[in-house]
């Protein structure tokens, strides 16, 4: 499931394992096995039963052996963490309640207005050239911007968290990278906890559950993660499917929500994840798992499965298992259609004649064993002027670039001195803040 041709058409894989059972053997990573769970009666069955299957990697037999390699590219999605991801029973209901309790103060007006000036400021980067890479400028940097926003970041702890999120990823340097987030949140926990702001982070704080600095880290981390990533993903396939044209040349026509919906049913951003550790030797249809090896649940292979035909015909949301199922099933759906939906609107209404720059055929989709997602979404459309975040912020439409990004006065944090060259986070801020 690590390789090219995998990537390259997932699909046939999954209906070739079905035809077997409901669940196959698989090798995530090279020396790291698991079973598959490709049927969707099965995949219930695994998510809504937590008194057979543990979340806890810390069961995890062939890791605790050293059968597996420290330096393995699934270890930073699959090692514990002690996070909703990662618990059961008494600490996950405790970790959980203070995720959702937090989220739930994030009101659907407020996402759309914190997505808003962020979209126009990346179009701004590109719109003069007449093409982009919707992927890389755009479906990537939105959502860990908005992050940083909805995290109550500071200009430097936020350039810190955009740069190492996007290299754990990209597989970059990923355990450097891990160390420099880790850095960057136990900062921001401790100034949050000096000065509480109208943030998530400051919210999960303030929360009865009572979290510590690490707990707080980790949830911290979690939802970086389940956001940025898939975010990307749903962005960029959702753009592709609607900007992709049938055998006559037109395009599709969809709405943006029934593009998302379909995404969602065929190609779900996170299409293997949520992996089980069952207490006991288990039989999964015919197929054996042993005690305390890892069941990974493919939501994509679910929403296929031939026995949903109807319910996949109909688009019935309740069907598909993209945001999960059980206990642990993914707590900010709601959120995270909105920043889909807005994202992709404010850049057809920007670019009006957006089109793919290649056939959607001679894309490439990027290999792993969990994510569904694009290399790269090239795009042509009109030259426009970048004024879009000035107009956004009712600034005159010929106000010079050095005005618009001169900077404003440093956040309420303690000062740090740095000779860093900007990143996005600082930039956005300093335009945002004029």
């Amino acid at each position: 499931m690590h390789d090219a041709a995998f990537a390259a058409d997932p699909r046939q894989a999954y209906d070739r394992m079905r035809a077997n059972g409901p669940a196959a053997p698989v090798e995530l990573a090279p020396g790291v096995d698991a079973t598959l769970v490709v049927q969707h009666e099965m995949a219930l069955r695994v998510l809504q039963n937590p008194t057979l299957f543990s979340r806890d990697a810390r069961r995890w037999g062939a890791l605790n052996e050293g059968r597996v390699s420290l330096e393995s590219p699934v270890l930073p999605m699959m090692a514990y963490r002690p996070n909703c991801l990662f618990t059961d029973g008494a600490v996950h209901l405790r970790l959980r309640k203070a995720v959702t309790d937090s989220l739930a103060r994030l009101n659907i007006s407020r996402i759309r207005r914190d997505v808003e000036p962020i979209a126009d400021y990346l179009i701004d980067q590109f719109s003069e050239r007449g093409r982009a890479d919707l992927l890389n400028d755009y479906a990537k940097l939105l959502p860990l911007l908005l992050f940083n926003k909805l995290f109550g970041c500071p200009a430097d702890i936020g350039d810190t968290l955009t740069t190492s999120m996007s290299a754990i990823f990209d597989g970059k340097d990923a355990m450097r990278a891990n160390d420099d987030l880790t850095a960057c949140l136990m900062e921001l926990i401790a100034i949050k906890r000096r000065t509480p702001g109208d943030d998530v982070t400051s919210w999960l704080i303030q929360h009865p559950a009572g979290l510590n600095d690490g707990e707080l880290k980790d949830q911290l981390v979690m939802l970086m993660g389940a956001g940025v990533e898939p975010e990307r993903n749903l962005i960029g396939s959702s753009l592709l499917l609607m900007l992709s044209r049938d055998a006559s040349g037109r395009g599709s026509g969809m709405l943006i929500e029934e593009a998302i919906d379909q995404v969602l049913w065929e190609n779900p951003p996170i299409a293997n994840y949520a992996t089980h550790y069952p207490l006991q030797d288990v039989d999964l249809g015919g197929v054996r798992a042993e005690a305390n090896t890892p069941v990974v649940i493919s939501f994509a292979a679910a929403n296929t499965d031939p026995a949903l035909t109807e319910a996949r015909r109909a688009r019935s949301k309740g069907a598909h298992l993209a945001w999960g199922a059980g206990s642990h099933a993914c707590p900010a759906k709601d959120p995270a259609q909105v920043i889909a939906v807005t994202a992709i609107e404010r850049i057809l209404n920007a670019l009006p004649d957006l089109t793919l720059a290649v056939p959607a055929a001679e894309l490439q989709w990027r290999p792993g064993p969990f994510h569904r997602a694009l290399n790269t979404l090239p795009v042509r459309f009109s030259p426009t002027p970048a004024t879009r975040m000035a107009a956004g912020m009712n600034l005159r439409a010929d106000l010079p670039a050095a005005a618009r990004t001169a900077p404003a006065a440093g956040p309420a944090a303690e000062p740090r001195e740095t000779t860093r060259k900007k990143g996005f986070w600082s930039t956005f801020l300093d335009v945002f803040r004029v």
